[in-house]
């Protein structure tokens, strides 16, 4: 497992993106809207890393909620996996609490499913299998 990308939900993605792009310097890579996730996603490419901006497409979201009367908050870590399902058997074996039994589709086409909190010390993390 590699780090794919650490995801950041913002109240505010042009605000947020000037910080990251002109102040910092990150390049933009990709964004697209995720009607069925209720967000926005925005990649920046910081060196051999990729931060991701979130931005709730409704106030009463989950996302939004999560984010609460912050400005930014970080959201989850993802990593890269070759075979998501295989994954996912192993740590549900393991003991682990998946959110998503089945993977689903992320940004890009890639699959996706979270784990939950409770099982990885308080933080969100979602495992990715890039699309082919």
């Amino acid at each position: 497992m590699e780090i794919d990308h650490v995801a950041i939900v913002v109240s505010d993605l042009a605000k947020t993106l000037d910080l990251y792009t002109k102040t910092l310097g990150f390049k933009e890579i990709y964004r697209e809207t995720l009607a069925d996730q209720g967000v926005e996603v925005l990649g920046l490419q910081a060196g051999s890393s990729v931060i991701e901006l979130m931005r709730p497409l409704s106030e009463d979201s989950p996302v939004a909620r999560y984010r609460g009367e912050a400005e930014t908050k970080l959201h989850h870590t993802a990593y890269r996996v070759a075979d998501l399902r295989s994954e996912l058997a192993r740590l549900k074996a393991a003991g682990v609490r998946l959110i998503d039994e089945e993977p689903r589709r992320g940004a890009h086409g890639n699959l996706i499913a979270f784990l939950h909190p409770k099982s990885t010390a308080g933080v969100l993390v979602e495992l990715c299998q890039k699309a082919h």
